[in-house]
């Protein structure tokens, strides 16, 4: 501050702090408001506080299991404007799914209209739509009027809303819940409402119980889409007791037999959270790519239940196969994973045990017990309070009426008034101690009320009801007192409470059967690809452009076939269907194709490069069955090469598999099979080396080692054979020429050779 001739004058100051605290701070509360106010549910009642809110909001609208329904439109335009100011398509979209019974195990809404199906479809638009509560959706509120729980201020101030609901059952763990917040998600599968209720009593009644024990009563998830879960035992028990895992589910089938040997694969039930045109979609993609070779056809006949149906190659095809193979390729099995990731108390959040959230939820059901018996004795004691006015009026009738006939202020002489020996004796004749402020006394509660009683209320009948009214809410409250001081009648209530809501739901209702099922994995043995296939033999035949063919049976290789103008013949081999056919590109890559997903021989075939991803400028250098445990000799055209095991060339992608690293400008020569002890090379200048084929490196993949010196030019061919049985080629004439001396050409590798003998090939070819 600073004073000149015109007055004192203020300096303003800035306030700095580091971006780094300044941005920290900020994103710690919306961390916070995240994790407590949006993504994760609360322990006890199992709720987020948008899902508590469109409850609440619906109670209010007085929409109960019995009354008509109304718009949906409205209702969540009544939870935008008075709770959750967040938007009414996230709200409309939250009570959607609180109506799907394929998604909640226990739906909370009743919804009337389209609220999307299993396929995946959207529900219709909210105006379209109309809702109101389930019956056990009202069980989570019982009590909010009876001081069961706190409510805090809206988030204008204007009205209040329950911070959790009472909750009469585990509704975290009956229905789910999923969310992903700052830092932290959550994923909890529903369960048994019945088997829930069974493991909170044996809770109850040991809260030592052991892990093992719980699971035995709770045994897993009981998915609303049912489903057969075939998760070992242990690791469902391991699951549980750290709260995070996961749950191996499959579809439920069953074979229809059509008469005559025919039969069809018809699937009931499907894994949860797995749309059914997805999966109808992914089944009939594995039957046009031939993924699944015993797999003809898939309908979806579908209704109100689910039906799919499954047709066979043929007749002979094993059921158990057939599903092993889509359980391995589809979404018929899936898995769901466990993160008990829950908000304990409201405030933390912390990934519980099966034991710790039914803990949390017992916990909140006795206090909501101790909160409700406390509230009915203050109704009870501010009852009672007005009984004994009323009683004391009958037995100084006269009196009462004396003074409200003619006192100018009643209600002071009545509170003036001594009641001494008629109250005395009241107090001996009906045994009863009045709760009035003092002996003979009257309150103002009581002075008001005698004054508000009517005159058709004074007729003797009236006062054998009062006294029998008092009486028995003396006997109430006697009941809840006891109640109060003792916590073994505190959770007999508990259980007494819980029972009531499984006898309604639980397994004898029409919604509480078990519907996901167990099994062991084992029961379906997982098969090879080669298993899966009906083993026919084929011709295969590749043209010199790449177009591939498979002709059925092995027919004569010599025979001529049609090809397209300005194409011709290039590979042409005797193949089974079962067999995987080895593609090397000049690129260095190998490719896997299978016999049985080849185009038929009908036509022209169809190019290679549809099946592969084979670059159009790399050119087919061979093609091979390939014969699991063999050795490949492969090189390049610059002269580098080794020997790969066939198991380390085959890809499982249509990429295919780098195996041969190739330079700037050059490419892959050739790809032979290697047996033998001896390697003869032949380069581009008609020079032919001979060496031991154990010179050669073993290797999975690489550039390898030079296997013969050039000046200039490349290598032509290269093939492996036994020294002492001679090297054998074909003559220009035709003939088989083998050379048993080979000794000229005998030495180290990487040396230049020596010039190919007479009659050796013009081509540079051994074969």
């Amino acid at each position: 501050m600073s004073e000149d001739d015109d007055g004192p004058q203020i300096e303003s100051v800035t306030l700095a702090e580091p971006l780094a605290r300044a941005i920290g701070e900020r994103y710690l509360t919306y961390a916070l408001s995240t994790i407590m106010h949006r993504a994760l549910p609360d322990a006890r009642d199992g709720l987020k506080p948008v899902h508590r809110r469109i409850l609440y909001a619906m109670r209010e609208l007085r929409l109960s299991a019995t009354s008509a329904f109304r718009k949906s439109a409205k209702i969540s335009g009544d939870v935008m404007g008075n709770y959750h100011p967040h938007g009414d398509a996230a709200i409309y979209d939250a009570m959607a799914r609180l109506a799907q019974d394929f998604n909640v195990r226990y739906p909370l809404v009743d919804g009337q209209g389209n609220f999307g199906n299993i396929d995946g479809d959207n529900p219709a638009a909210s105006r379209y739509t109309e809702a109101r509560l389930t019956a056990i959706a009202e069980t989570l509120m019982e009590g909010l009027t009876e001081n069961a729980v706190d409510f805090r201020p809206n988030y204008d101030g204007t009205l209040e809303e329950p911070v959790v609901m009472p909750a009469a059952f585990p509704n975290l763990l009956a229905n789910g819940s999923s969310g992903i917040a700052v830092g932290m998600a959550t994923n909890i599968p529903p369960h048994n409402l019945d088997e829930l209720i069974q493991g909170c009593h044996a809770l109850m009644a040991d809260p030592d119980l052991s892990d093992e024990a719980l699971v035995t009563l709770i045994p897993g998830p009981d998915f609303p889409t049912g489903g057969v879960i075939v998760e070992p035992r242990s690791a469902i028990l391991e699951a549980y007791r750290t709260g995070r895992g996961s749950f191996r589910t499959r579809a439920k089938w069953h074979v229809e037999d059509l008469g005559r040997g025919t039969w069809q694969i018809i699937i009931s039930e499907i894994p949860y959270q797995v749309p059914k045109s997805r999966l109808i979609e992914k089944l009939a993609e594995l039957i046009q790519l031939k993924k699944i070779p015993l797999l003809a056809d898939i309908r979806d006949e579908s209704a109100d239940d689910i039906r799919i149906v499954l047709e066979p190659r043929s007749r002979t095809v094993e059921p158990d196969m057939l599903m092993a193979a889509l359980f391995k390729s589809s979404d018929l099995e899936s898995r769901f994973s466990l993160n008990m990731n829950v908000l304990i108390d409201g405030r933390v959040p912390k990934v519980c045990s099966l034991k710790e959230v039914l803990r949390a939820f017992l916990d909140h059901r006795r206090e909501v017990l101790l909160r409700r018996s406390q509230h009915r004795i203050e109704k009870i004691d501010h009852r009672l309070e007005i009984l004994a006015g009323f009683i004391l009026t009958f037995l100084n009738l006269d009196r009462v009426i004396d003074i409200i006939r003619y006192d100018d202020d009643p209600k002071s002489a009545l509170m003036r008034e001594t009641w001494g020996r008629a109250h005395k004796r009241a107090l001996s004749e009906k045994d009863y101690i009045s709760p009035a402020p003092g002996v003979g006394e009257l309150s103002e509660l009581q002075a008001e009320s005698i004054l508000n009683m009517r005159l058709r209320s004074l007729r003797r009948l009236e006062e054998m009801e009062l006294i029998a009214e008092r009486d028995a809410l003396m006997a109430e409250r006697a009941g809840l007192a006891s109640l109060l001081s003792s916590d073994a009648l505190q959770w007999k209530q508990v259980g007494t409470e819980l029972e009531s809501i499984r006898k309604q739901f639980g397994k004898d209702s029409v919604i509480g059967k078990r519907r996901t099922a167990f099994a062991e994995a084992g029961e379906v043995e997982e098969v090879s690809f080669e298993a899966m296939i009906e083993r026919e033999p084929i011709t295969v035949i590749c043209s010199a452009m790449g177009w591939i063919r498979a002709l059925k049976g092995h027919v004569d290789l010599a025979a001529e076939q049609k090809f397209k103008d300005g194409d011709g013949p290039r590979f042409a081999f005797h193949a089974e269907t079962t067999d995987k056919i080895l593609l090397v590109g000049a690129n260095g890559r190998f490719y896997t194709l299978v016999g049985v997903n080849l185009p038929g021989g009908r036509g022209m075939g169809e190019p290679v490069r549809l099946m592969v991803d084979l670059p159009n400028d790399s050119e087919i250098v061979d093609l091979q069955i390939f014969r699991p445990g063999e050795k490949l000799l492969v090189a390049s055209t610059a002269g580098d090469g080794f020997v790969v095991p066939s198991d380390e060339v085959l890809a499982q992608t249509r990429a295919g598999k780098q195996v041969l690293t190739l330079g700037a400008g050059v490419k892959t020569a050739l790809c032979r099979k290697a047996s033998g002890d001896h390697v003869a090379v032949v380069g581009d200048n008609r020079k032919v080396l001979v060496f031991p084929l154990a010179d050669l490196p073993e290797m999975s993949k690489g550039k390898g080692v030079r296997l013969q010196k050039y000046k200039d030019g490349g290598l032509s061919d290269a093939i492996t054979f036994t020294l002492a049985a001679g090297l054998a080629w074909k003559d220009p004439a035709g003939r088989t020429r083998t050379e048993t001396d080979l000794s000229e050409w005998q030495a180290a590798r990487a040396t230049a050779g020596r010039m190919a003998p007479r009659g050796f090939p013009r081509d540079n070819k051994f074969t």
